[in-house]
């Protein structure tokens, strides 16, 4: 069953035809010939049955009326489909309209509807219409090329041979099928009327565009058709009986309205003459000889008769010209056979006799008057080279080869001179049989050589160089082979032309000048005529010159000067404007005209000319011609006149003084004589004569002039001395005599109009584009003229600008005009003065394009100069409103320009350019928006319009092309530059802008609801999105990839920024990604084809990577986020696979053991089966080298100015790089070597240029490695982008753990490798480290999370997926970048530590869990275990860092102490890392000996002033605290180490803290204040958290530097309490503190623990020996540091415990997380415990025995009872015991103690059973976990489950650990608490004596003082010494009854702490000890 082919078998597969021909011949593509084969075989029958239809049938009718209820099946569709009954309707219609089978007809409908989009307006039934021809014309062209490509005798194409070969054989078998008759019958049926009737009939027309394209499809068709035969007959001839079709249809053949042919006659008239050609027998070419076995004319006797017999006895032709043309061919080929082939012309005498009849035939017929009218008149004619060449053969061939006849017309032509002559003696009329067949010979010549077809100067063949002539220093060397005897042919034609012109009779003077102005028509022929007419003024022996002659004419010119003069009236006479008597005759003009003509062609061509004819003292041409011009002539001669002076201007050198003269002639009156009533000259001819005839000849010509005149030189100080010098005067004639007045003055010819306008607008055009702003442009310069000062002219392109930037009549008048144009053009019919409108148009266009480009420096400078003049910016005077449709559409009429794109090309260009200017304007663009949609017609024309541009695909290579055609190319590729630089700028601002409606987005709803579809679906049009993508897409499903690419890489470039800015834009980024990814599958079509790699443009390839790069990281983005998994999953396989994609193979992974064997192994692995993974092979193609231009080699200039004026010319272009403006560069330099002045300077001007031009071109280059660097810069930033965006948003487990290693090892690697080639530019550094910076976090990342899940289990080989060995060789690559980065790049070596931390921390051992168990292992076990992967890689890494040596250490220490804050920050924290693992101790000795550890000591003292800043109220920036955090962890880590701790001694660390006045200002903690300047996000801390933040690390550091240094001495010690004391006060009232919150009981319990170590007796004794009053002072202090200590633990033992854990719960906000509480109670534990410490020290320093122990603690044992109250901490009678805590304390703390500690030790059990058992937990109690961790309330539900488990895991061992450390400070409290409990008995109970309550009054001094010397020099003395306690009252020992609260439960209780804890911690308490003696001290009696 047969199915319908939806892209219509009468077209689509024609297309493609065409397109396989086009690809063979014309572009030569590879493989070409394959399917060219292929589809000739396919379409075989197509072309044996030209353009013959699909016939009818009844079956086909009834299949097709029944689609619409049983459907019908089409190709590539399953199952049948059912057409609606309108569409059936319109394929009937359609079938009978064409005669074409009624399913071909349905099938091109459905084309029709399908190809819609691309028709915008039309309907489908129209677009089928235009199918239906373009199918025919596929046909037509692919059969002309395949002719075309024949071996021939006339051209060649240069094609393969076996090309040639196959299209000869196809067209010879077509040939002999009956080619020829079928193609005409095509050409006599198919005609343009004919068809549009019928289509007329059938309503097959649509709008004015549609029936354009319809008459140029069919006039196409037949084009192609006749030039088929055309071609066949220059290559080979026809046979007998298609040479006679080819007559019998020129037989009928009849003339156009203006007596031409027509272009399709003009083809097969040109095919005849090829057949009856042969001039090719002359040429001697190697295959000559085979081409004459070919040749019918010579080897078939029929032939030659048959055709002679048609020729000669035929019957009159309908057009006789056509029919002497015929014979006037067959008879020079008769000749020409005659004279060459003697040996074969005797078969064929009966026939050569007749030539010289046939030839006086044609002549009778006119055959000369029918080639000049009905041939060279034709437009066919100018477009084809062959057609000229066989013209010109054939009337060289008359001239040479039948020199008699030519004799012949010479003599009857004198004959008829002499009869007009004496006819005008008798004054009768001449008689009519004259006939002018001379005449008609030399005008034609003159006309034909006049059109100078295609630079091929043909005329040289009539001049034939003789010695006198040859002169190299005039000819040049075309002339190197004049001295060899010339052909035959060039000597008779040399003598046609010199013999003409002897004794030449009057009738032929012009019809002879016409023919010679033809003849001079090129460079050489016009030298070569130049020297004739030379020669001829001074032949030997005249008496008088020739007529035709330099001399005769000049002369004449004068005479006639000098009559004319003597009439010129007087300027004030009113006859001025009627001709004088004595005025120049008819005849006497045409002369005049005719020889002017020619002068002008001369001098036009030949410079040579001009100068010695301007230079010649008698002729003086240009002063005789300006004198005429103020003579009393025709304004026609006058303009011959205008117009031979503007070929002499074409000279600068005559133009400058011409300026002069013609301002001296006063041709355009500039200056008026006082009293003169009228004006004078040129306006007055124009005003009163031209516009009286309606011709306007004159202004044409004078403009003309002007034009030229601006273009070669514009003198300033024009007409000085008579009036204010400057062009104005004529400016202000050209606009306002010309220009304003021209739409309103009435024309003759109605195309004139059009011809003025554009005369004149060139001059604008001129004067405006050279026109540069000058501050002195501004200022008004007055001039002193004949004694009085008077304004000065301002220069013309200042008066045009001002005109343009007002609402001037000039300004409208261009809009207007632009109007007007836009409205002609888009009727489609021919008009007169079409392309002169069109030129006028463009200039218009370019006048508006120049003054926006212009506009901005001329209104800055208009500013500066505060001149009191209005401008308006051309964008807003555009917006203005039109006075004829009312409406503001001039911006609209502008972008219509677009449409027409196809026709002119160069308008829509300009168009384009000034929509590119106005985009840039915000506030232009929402208003452009509504102009462009405010009428639906228009708006759809100006989408086609931009689409059309965009569409066009001329811009390809391959297609061999002509000059022309290579511009037109040219200037389409920057109309679709523009338009898409357009489409930039306006994405960039906000919508609505012109982008989103030219890209189809919705802009009346919200642009992000926009629905994109395909063109046509949804009624939705084809828009610029979908051109662009089009564009895109060519050649993307090819191996080779995008065309564009290579083809236009810039146009590409723009295409994939378009795209990206689509994508990025949060408005339209959805719309098009949906649209690009499931429409269009664009991504991965253009991605799969990376890296782009354009040889010869390399910038633009890394700018199409970098916008498609970035596209592809938007889009992974996105997918991810929407949870697309399987499109992710396909770009990143396509990414990052190292499989080749045909087969995956199964094994790719190799064994692990084997990778790691060396490192060589581990790099070229398998090698076989892998691909290079698409993200590397994209980095391949980023070269990091970059070649820099060297120093400039200057002689003459001054390096350094030269540099700076380099400099001053830079500015940033829109690209955003720095560029110098080589243009503004360039007029500096020239402007600087001009300003030279003296010899010597002009002598060295030549080698001063050519110094300027190297310079320039060493800019140049400049340029473009800066260029290039930003190419690569962006590139690269792409490249991270999407390897960043891969490696974070993308969900994680698309890529497993151990590829993922794997994949970034590769990019570690490679990058690295090509950023420390020796080549690399500095310049992309840094964004290469920025990537090994992510790469290396997510590298420690998945390593560490692949831990995390619990790899314990893992080979020894590797660490995780990835070897050992590979880590190593990567830490090592670091630290040569590192290294490599020398003194600079401190911000970029940022970036390394940062990644050198990342990889430290993979061989940081996770957090284990404290199982308080010993697990019953041995110390022995312990050290002989095997060691771990942990500490083997942080072995192995230690030894490659250390391998480094010094030089690492150097730039690590010296970083860490100068330069940028954050590189600073990671130093610091580097050093900390590594110091941490280095156990030997190399990195500290060296920083130790080479001095940088006391310089960051030193540079505390340095930091406290910006410490002291950071305090007050206002938030600062916080740099300083960062720095000095970082500061303290790394001294603090220095301490750590015993040596270390002492090295920082030394070194005066802790005097430098002494020093720091900052820890002195503890700001107020007013809550209310501090609330009213807190930073709202809440990032800056207030002042006291930035007091913390200062205080914290400085007490952690002393703390670490009092444990170091205990052991050894005590000289730490006694430097921290000096530091205390000093900053006594502040650490007072931080112990005082009212609010206890987290953050001071941080504070707190690190200060205890700084006090419990050195506020003690003993740290005196071993101080300094303190003498007298210093030591008072000291122990005050410590007295009161001791007292707020016990007082702080009544606090937190007592009154505030309970208040403080009620906080800590409350204060945990959700977003907070959970371990707040956690922190709150190991921070008061800890407190405690560092109180009781310091009890115990005291205790036990004081004395070792129990009886001289001090007493801190007074003996009541009551629990403290007033929680609540202010500080009763014992309900005692006696004042001074109620200042000390009591012993009821320390029990109270006991007894809490114990209780916490059960519930820390079950909670810890509790922990450890979930941890083990963590699979099996419910997911509930696992999202509880989690929740703790992460903040936000959605945040746990979008975690995985993987990751959840990660998470609970870490929280766990978190929770284990914090219990673990609160039953090590519980039990350690239980313990202290018991030792201060039994001494404090032991005392009470058995040594202390009560003493007598009146003592109490005594004065205390004496005792006080005697009690602390000797408790302190350790004596014992009898008197009670305590220093919290001074007198023990009878009562107070009696409420020492400890028994009470010291009961069995709490001893039990006791004991069980310590069989919980204390033995499996393996270490043994006193516990049990110190419980028993209480027991025991408690049992005595009371004595």
């Amino acid at each position: 069953m047969m199915k319908l082919n939806s892209i219509s078998s009468l077209w689509g597969p024609m297309k493609e035809l065409w397109e396989t021909v086009e690809g063979a011949v014309w572009r030569r593509q590879p493989e070409s010939v394959h399917l060219l084969d292929l589809q000739l075989k396919k379409h075989k029958a197509q072309f044996l049955s030209l353009f013959k239809n699909p016939p009818k049938s009844l079956e086909q009718r009834e299949k097709v009326r029944k689609a619409s209820t049983e459907g019908i099946s089409i190709q590539g569709q399953q199952g049948a489909r059912l057409l609606p009954e309108q569409l059936l309707a319109e394929a009937f219609i359609l079938s009978d309209l064409f005669d074409i089978g009624e399913l071909a007809a349905l099938e091109l409908l459905l084309a029709g509807e399908h190809q819609q989009p691309y028709f915008p307006g039309l309907t489908r039934g129209l677009v089928a219409v235009l199918l239906y021809w373009d199918g025919k014309r596929c046909v037509a062209n692919s059969l002309r090329s395949l002719i075309q490509s024949r071996h021939g005798k006339t051209f060649t194409l240069d094609l393969s041979s076996e090309l040639v070969t196959l299209a000869t054989r196809f067209t010879d078998e077509l040939m002999s099928q009956g080619l020829t008759r079928r193609i005409l019958t095509l050409v006599s049926e198919i005609s343009v009327t004919r068809e549009f009737e019928r289509l007329q009939k059938e309503r097959g027309l649509g709008n004015e565009k549609h029936r354009k394209e319809v008459a140029d499809l069919i006039k196409e068709c037949r084009q192609s058709l006749a030039e088929c035969l055309f071609c066949w007959t220059c290559q080979s001839s026809l046979g007998k009986d298609d040479t006679l079709a080819l007559i019998g249809y020129l037989e009928t053949v009849t003339a156009e309205a203006d007596g031409s042919l027509d272009s399709v006659n003009m083809a097969l008239l040109m095919a005849l003459l090829y057949c009856l050609d042969v001039t090719f027998l002359e040429q001697g070419s190697e295959d000559r000889d085979d081409m004459l076995q070919t040749l019918p004319l010579l080897t078939e006797k029929q032939y030659v008769s048959a055709v002679h017999r048609r020729l000669v006895d035929g019957q009159p032709w309908k057009l006789p010209g056509l029919q002497a043309v015929a014979r006037m061919a067959w008879a020079l080929a008769l000749r020409a056979l005659s004279q060459a082939l003697f040996v074969l012309v005797t078969a064929l005498v009966e026939f050569t006799e007749g030539d010289e009849s046939l030839a006086d035939q044609a002549l009778l017929d006119g055959v000369f008057l029918f080639l000049t009218e009905g041939v060279l008149a034709s437009e066919g004619f100018a477009q084809e080279e062959f057609y000229a060449r066989r013209l010109h053969s054939l009337i060289t061939d008359f001239l040479s080869l039948m020199p008699m006849k030519v004799k012949h017309l010479r003599n009857r032509a004198d004959e008829d001179a002499r009869l007009v002559h004496m006819a005008l003696q008798m004054g009768s009329e001449p008689p009519a049989s004259l006939r002018r067949d001379l005449d008609h010979l030399m005008i034609l010549i003159g006309e034909f050589y006049s059109k100078g077809s295609f630079g091929l100067e043909l005329a040289l063949d009539y001049w034939c160089p003789s010695e006198s002539v040859h002169h190299t220093s005039l000819t040049g060397s075309y002339l190197g082979v004049a001295l060899q005897r010339p052909p035959h042919k060039q000597v008779v034609l040399s003598k046609f032309v010199r013999q003409m012109g002897d004794l030449l009779p009057p009738t032929l003077y012009i019809p002879y000048l016409r023919m010679l102005k033809g003849l001079a028509n090129g460079p050489q022929c016009a030298h070569y005529c130049f020297s004739l007419l030379k020669v001829n003024g001074n032949l030997q022996g005249a008496v008088t010159s020739s007529p035709v002659s330099w001399e005769h004419f000049f002369h004449s010119l004068m005479l006639y000067h000098e009559n004319l003069r003597r009439d010129l009236p007087s300027a004030d006479s009113s006859h001025y404007r009627h001709p004088p008597l004595r005025g120049i005759t008819q005849r006497e003009l045409d002369g005049l005209s005719a020889f002017l003509q020619l002068l002008t062609t001369i001098v036009t061509w030949s410079e040579n000319a001009r100068l010695a004819l301007c230079e010649h003292p008698q002729w003086t041409p240009v002063v005789v011609m300006l004198g005429l011009l103020q003579c009393s002539v025709q304004p026609i001669l006058k303009a011959e006149l205008l117009r031979c002076l503007a070929a002499f201007a074409k000279s600068p050198e005559i133009a400058a003084s011409l300026w002069q003269s013609i301002e001296y002639t006063q041709i355009l009156q500039t200056v008026k004589a006082p009293g003169q009533r009228q004006a004078a000259g040129i306006e007055v001819e124009l005003n009163e004569i031209e516009s009286s005839c309606e011709e306007y000849p004159l202004t044409r010509a004078f403009c003309h002039l002007i034009s030229t005149l601006v273009e070669s030189a514009l003198p300033v100080n024009l007409g000085a001395g008579l009036r204010p010098p400057g062009f104005e005067p004529y400016l202000a004639f050209l606009r306002d005599a010309v220009f304003l007045p021209f739409p309103t003055r009435a024309y003759r010819r109605a195309a004139e109009k059009w011809e003025v306008a554009e005369a004149v607008l060139e001059v604008f055009h001129k004067l405006l584009r050279d026109y540069e702003p000058q501050p002195s442009d501004f200022v008004q310069e007055m001039v002193e003229l004949q004694g009085e000062q008077v304004p000065s002219y301002k220069p013309p392109g200042y008066s045009l600008m001002f005109h343009l930037l007002n609402d001037s009549p000039m300004l409208s008048l261009c809009l207007n005009l632009l109007e007007e144009g836009v409205r002609q053009l888009d009727t489609y019919a021919p008009f007169p003065g079409k392309k002169h409108l069109e030129g006028s148009v463009l200039h218009c266009l370019c006048l508006l394009d120049l003054a926006l480009q212009k506009q901005l420096v001329f209104m800055d400078l208009l500013r500066e100069s505060q001149a009191s003049l209005l401008a308006s910016p051309l964008e807003q005077l555009l917006q203005g409103i039109s006075p004829q449709s009312r409406r503001a559409d001039h911006i609209v009429n502008i972008a219509r320009y677009l449409y027409h794109s196809t026709s002119n090309p160069e308008v829509a260009f300009q168009s384009a350019k000034i929509l590119r200017h106005i985009a840039r304007y915000p506030n232009i663009q929402s208003r452009l928006v509504g102009d462009f949609m405010h009428d639906q017609a228009v708006s759809e024309k100006l989408m086609a319009g931009f689409v059309e541009c965009l569409d066009n695909e001329e811009a390809e290579e391959g297609i061999e092309k002509s000059e022309l055609e290579k511009r037109v190319a040219r200037i389409r590729h920057e109309t679709q530059i523009h338009i898409l630089n357009l489409l930039i700028t306006s994405l960039e601002l906000k919508a609505p802008n012109l982008a989103l409606y030219l890209l189809g987005y919705e802009l009346k709803k919200a642009v992000s609801t926009t629905n994109l579809q395909d063109p046509g679906v949804l009624g939705c049009p084809r828009s610029c999105l979908h051109a662009i993508l089009s564009l895109l897409q060519r050649g993307s499903e090819r191996r080779s990839g995008p065309v564009l690419t290579r083809q236009s890489p810039h146009l590409a470039e723009l295409c994939y920024q378009v795209i990206y800015l689509l994508c990025a834009c949060s408005d339209t980024s959805g719309p098009t990604m949906r649209y690009l990814r499931t429409s269009q599958d664009f991504l991965y079509s253009h991605l799969q084809h990376l890296p782009f790699v354009i040889p010869g443009n390399e910038i633009a390839g890394l700018s199409q990577m970098s916008w498609l790069m970035k596209t592809a990281a938007i889009e992974l983005r996105v997918t991810s986020l929407n949870r697309q998994r399987s499109h992710t999953q396909r770009l990143l396989n396509l990414l990052l696979d190292d499989q080749p994609h045909s087969q995956l193979t199964a094994d790719g992974e190799t064994g692990m053991e084997e990778e790691t064997r060396s490192v060589s192994g581990f790099l070229h692995f398998d090698t076989v089966s892998k691909v290079r993974r698409k993200l590397l092979s994209v980095l391949d193609a980023i070269s990091f080298s970059q070649e820099v231009p060297e120093l400039l080699q200057l002689d003459f200039f001054e390096r350094a100015q030269i540099e700076q004026v380099i400099a001053n010319c830079e500015h940033v272009s829109e690209h955003g790089h720095t560029v110098c403006n080589v243009k503004l560069l360039h007029r500096v330099l020239v402007a600087e070597v001009n300003a030279l002045q003296g010899v010597a300077a002009i002598g060295q001007r030549p080698l001063l240029m050519e110094e300027v031009n190297s310079i320039l071109q060493q800019v140049v280059e400049r340029n473009r490695v800066r260029r290039s660097l930003s190419a690569k810069r962006h590139a690269l930033q792409s490249w991270r982008a999407l390897v960043e965006t891969v490696l974070t948003a993308c969900p994680s487990d698309l890529i497993p753990a151990d590829s993922r290693q794997l994949i970034i090892r590769d990019l570690l690697l490679d990058l690295h490798d090509k950023v420390l080639s020796e080549d690399a530019a500095g310049e992309l550094m840094p964004i290469v480290a920025g990537v090994v910076f992510t790469l290396m976090v997510h590298l420690s990342q998945s390593i560490l999370s692949e831990q995390g899940v619990g790899l314990e289990g893992k080979a020894s080989s590797g660490f995780a997926s990835i070897a050992n060995s590979a880590l190593h060789l990567i830490l090592r690559k670091l630290l040569d970048f590192i290294l490599c980065t020398g003194g600079g790049f401190q911000r970029l070596r940022a970036h390394l530590y940062g990644s050198l931390l990342y990889y430290l921390q993979i061989a940081q051992k996770p957090e284990e869990p404290d199982m308080l168990q010993t697990g019953g292992s041995s110390m022995w076990e312990r050290l002989t275990a095997p060691e771990d992967n942990f500490s083997k890689l942080q072995r192995e890494n230690l030894a490659i860092i250390e391998s480094y040596g010094t030089a690492l250490m150097e730039v690590v220490c010296r970083d860490a102490c100068d330069g940028h804050e954050i590189g600073r920050m990671l130093a610091l924290a580097v050093l900390d890392r590594i110091l941490s693992i280095d156990r030997q101790c190399q990195w500290l000795l060296y920083m130790c000996n080479s001095g940088y550890l006391c310089v960051l000591v030193e540079s505390l003292r340095q930091d406290d002033s910006a410490l002291q800043a950071l305090l007050g109220p206002q938030p600062p920036l916080l740099k300083p605290l960062y720095i000095y955090e970082s500061k303290m962890a790394l001294l603090t880590r220095v301490a750590k180490t015993g040596q270390g701790a002492v090295e920082l001694l030394r070194c005066g660390l802790v005097s430098q803290l002494v020093e720091c006045q900052v820890y002195d200002m503890l700001p107020e903690s007013d809550p209310h204040r501090v609330f009213g300047q807190r930073d709202p996000t809440g990032f800056i801390p207030s002042p006291l958290d930035r007091y913390r933040q200062i205080l914290l690390p400085a007490l952690r550091l002393l703390q670490v530097i009092l444990t170091s240094t205990s052991t050894q001495h005590q000289q730490g010690a006694t430097q921290v309490l000096q530091w205390l004391i000093v900053h006594s006060d502040t650490i007072q009232s931080i112990l005082r503190c009212q609010e206890l919150s987290m953050s001071s009981l941080q504070e707190l319990s690190l200060l205890t623990g700084i006090i419990s170590k050195t506020a003690l007796p003993g740290t005196l004794e071993t101080g300094q020996d303190f003498q007298g009053s210093a030591l008072v002072e000291l122990q005050g202090h410590i007295g009161r540091f001791q007292r707020q200590c016990l007082s702080l633990l009544g606090r937190l033992a007592g009154s505030e415990r309970a208040r403080l854990l009620k906080l800590a719960e409350e204060s945990s906000s959700p977003r907070d997380p959970a371990d707040r509480r956690e922190e709150m109670e190991v921070a008061m534990q800890q407190i405690c415990a560092n109180v009781m410490e310091y009890c115990q020290k005291l205790l036990l320093q004081s004395s070792a025995q129990a009886q001289f122990s001090v007493c801190l603690f007074s003996p009541s044992v009551a629990e403290p009872a007033g929680r609540d109250g202010p500080r009763a901490d014992l309900q005692g009678p006696s004042a001074p015991c109620s200042r000390v805590p009591s012993l009821g304390l320390v029990l109270f703390l006991l007894k809490n103690s114990a209780a916490d500690f059960f519930r820390f030790h079950q909670s810890h059990r509790q922990s450890l059973d979930k941890l083990q058992g963590l699979e099996q937990l419910p997911p509930e109690e696992l999202k509880e976990l989690c929740q703790a961790q992460v903040s936000g309330s959605g945040g746990v539900d979008k975690i995985s489950s993987v990751q959840r488990s990660v998470l609970a895991k870490r929280w766990l061992v978190q929770l284990i650990n914090n219990r673990a450390k609160l039953l090590s400070l519980c039990s350690y409290i239980i313990e202290t608490c018991l030792f201060v409990l039994w001494r404090h008995l032991e005392y009470y109970l058995l040594y202390c004596t009560p003493s007598d309550p009146k003592d109490s009054l005594l004065p205390n001094v004496s005792t006080y003082r005697a009690r602390l010397d000797d408790s302190f020099s350790g004596q014992s003395s009898g008197v009670a010494r305590s220093l919290g306690l001074s007198r023990v009252s009878q009562q107070d020992l009696e409420q020492t009854d400890v028994s009470v609260y010291f009961g069995e439960s709490l001893q039990r209780k006791l004991l069980d702490v310590e069989g919980l804890y204390s033995q499996v911690r393996s270490r043994y308490t006193f516990i049990q000890a110190l419980v028993r003696r209480i027991r025991g001290l408690l049992r005595l009696p009371k004595s």
